[in-house]
């Protein structure tokens, strides 16, 4: 088989390039390790930046967004027993985020590729990248007990962190930079109608809390926690009491339970691979990068690497320039490390952390009552939680 683009991982990131890719007239094929339904299956989160929204209704795959997607012009910043509200319309002139999870937008990208005829390879096993330091790069997989070929003009690894194509990558030619954070999130989804209609970003002498939601009928709750906790440990119940435990009064109160129906622990780390393009493969998501979901960026991140990857591709075959291609890292990692900065920044002032001394504590303290009462710091995290510009 030979096509323009291959495109390594079919989640988010990897089905928005194959559509605005297919849209463009530029052929693609993505292949994916597991099957359909395990990926329809991963609950993840669904703040979305105005940016991606954008991206998606360009890949004509905005429409249930818009019919069902929640709007937000702020959240809040609860500590000190009170609610700070941070008013995102208000203090960016007029932008937004969507809260829409991030299983509908993979939904409904997979539907309009489905419509739009581009080939989708499921259950791929040891999907390989060959040969993308040279002019003639193809990818290998299984399926069943033969070995298949790809060959094609340029690899897109939207595989994940632990995805094949930045393995593929000689160790003296990539460079990466982390950071784990000594806490995880305890999260909890429950078919129950949200606290409050906005988020809510707690900080409480207990630890971190974040009231979140899928819909207006399904909540998404998240608590910090210990690396050594277990998710058997803790109760339905358990889980309650202790989330009201960090709210002020006046939301623990309103809080209505149900029973939960996905409960995992997900440990906290901010991660870079530089460069994201090794000849002809480029890194996308992930792949390049993790960033703590406290910042609402993980998403929208690859969004962005999409949309420079798309311009630079597009470029490539309609003006027969490379210079598109050729920037591509240089631009995706400048917007990768301010949303890096800024998942660091509010994950360090919302949570407890284990050696915190008397003195960090009030400086957090102080960080938290400057930027709550300052409308120039307010509008620096209204600004960047809203997205910075492609």
């Amino acid at each position: 088989m030979r096509t323009q683009i291959a495109i390594i991982g079919s989640g988010p990131s990897g089905l928005l390039l194959g559509q605005l890719l297919t849209g463009a007239g530029i052929d693609n094929v993505i292949l994916d390790r597991v099957g359909k339904d395990y990926i329809l299956g991963r609950v993840r989160a669904g703040v979305l930046e105005e940016g991606t929204v954008r991206l998606l209704e360009e890949a004509k795959s905005a429409e249930r967004l818009h019919a069902e997607g929640l709007p937000h012009d702020g959240f809040s910043l609860a500590f000190d027993g009170r609610d700070h509200r941070i008013d995102l319309h208000g203090l960016t002139g007029g932008k937004r985020v969507t809260v829409y999870g991030q299983t509908e937008v993979t939904r409904d990208l997979m539907v309009e590729r489905e419509a739009s005829g581009a080939v989708t390879i499921y259950d791929a096993a040891n999907v390989t990248p060959h040969d993308f330091d040279g002019s003639t790069p193809y990818v290998t997989y299984e399926k069943g007990d033969v070995t298949h070929r790809i060959d094609c003009d340029f690899i897109a690894g939207c595989d994940g962190f632990h995805g094949a194509s930045r393995k593929a990558v000689p160790e003296k030619a990539i460079r990466t930079f982390e950071k784990v954070y000594p806490f995880g999130w305890l999260g909890l989804l429950a078919d129950v109608a949200p606290v409050n209609h906005e988020l809510i970003y707690a900080n409480h002498p207990r630890g971190f809390a974040l009231c979140s939601m899928r819909s207006a009928t399904r909540s998404r709750y998240y608590i910090q926690c210990s690396l050594e906790e277990k998710v058997a440990d803790w109760s339905d119940d358990r889980f309650w009491d202790e989330l009201r435990r960090r709210l002020p009064a006046h939301h623990a109160e309103a809080l209505k339970t149900a029973p939960s129906f996905e409960k995992s622990i997900a440990p906290l780390r901010s991660f870079v691979a530089e460069p994201m393009r090794f000849g002809r493969m480029f890194l996308v998501g992930d792949a390049a990068h993790i960033v703590p979901p406290t910042g609402a960026k993980g998403l929208n991140l690859a969004a962005s690497d999409v949309h420079y990857l798309f311009e630079g591709l597009s470029e490539f075959y309609g003006d027969r320039s490379s210079a598109g291609i050729d920037a591509y890292s240089q631009k995706a990692l400048a917007r990768v490390w301010k949303a890096v900065r800024f998942s660091w920044w509010m994950t360090t002032m919302m949570h407890r952390f284990p050696d915190t001394d008397d003195f960090d504590q009030k400086i957090q303290e102080a960080e938290l009552d400057y930027l709550t009462h300052s409308r120039a710091a307010s509008t620096a995290l209204a600004e960047n939680y809203v997205g910075l510009p492609f």
